[in-house]
């Protein structure tokens, strides 16, 4: 099933009104930044096409992302480049990227949805909801700007880095990147508390 809006339309129906869907993107790469995203909407806005953003093709995401930006009422976005990952640990990182989406929404929300975990550190209420991109919408829309905002990142970054083929794995542990890093060494954005996966000989 697509996402909903049950976890919404119970708060606002509360009379809470700004409500901010919070997720991340980029917890399991080798290399790049994680990027957080918060969004809040319209009371009872809905849009039918909005999934979690793994399960939409990338041309879908674009739409999808186009059509978030044209109808939200405030977005933000938090980035943790590498070397704060390194220093925090991928788990804290991700947490202060959040914070960062929120501290930059243009409208303080009165509750927030969050996919997974609560974030700490945080006044504002909130509800964890475990796979929340797939359940609610505002954090599946959260979702999908979280992942085209990375992607797009990661494609400039294949400018700059071409040999380790970043516009095809976004930064993440394929036998392809893997290679690369052997042959080539890390680079900057590479993640150096991150353990390079293995492969059998035969994949």
């Amino acid at each position: 099933m697509p996402p909903e809006l049950t976890y919404e339309i119970a708060l606002w129906n509360q009379g809470i009104q700004w409500i901010a869907g919070i997720d991340e993107a980029g917890r399991g790469p080798l290399a790049g930044p994680v990027v957080a995203a918060a969004v809040i909407f319209p009371p009872y806005f809905f849009l039918p096409q909005i999934d979690d953003s793994k399960k939409l093709r990338p041309e879908m995401r674009e739409v999808c992302y186009d059509m978030i930006f044209q109808s939200a009422t405030a977005i933000g976005i938090g980035l943790v480049e590498v070397n704060e990952i390194d220093q925090l640990n991928i788990h804290q990182a991700s947490f202060e990227a959040m914070r960062r989406a929120i501290a930059s929404l243009s409208v303080l929300p009165q509750h927030l949805l969050v996919d997974g975990f609560s974030i700490p550190e945080v006044s504002i209420p909130q509800t964890a909801i475990v796979k929340g991109d797939q359940k609610c919408f505002t954090i599946a829309s959260a979702s999908i700007l979280a992942k085209v905002t990375r992607d797009r990142m990661m494609l400039e970054y294949d400018k700059q880095y071409p040999m380790y083929g970043f516009a095809r794995h976004k930064g993440y542990g394929t036998r392809e990147h893997v290679k690369a890093i052997l042959k080539y060494g890390p680079c900057e954005i590479h993640r150096k508390s991150f353990r390079l996966p293995s492969f059998p000989p035969n994949q």
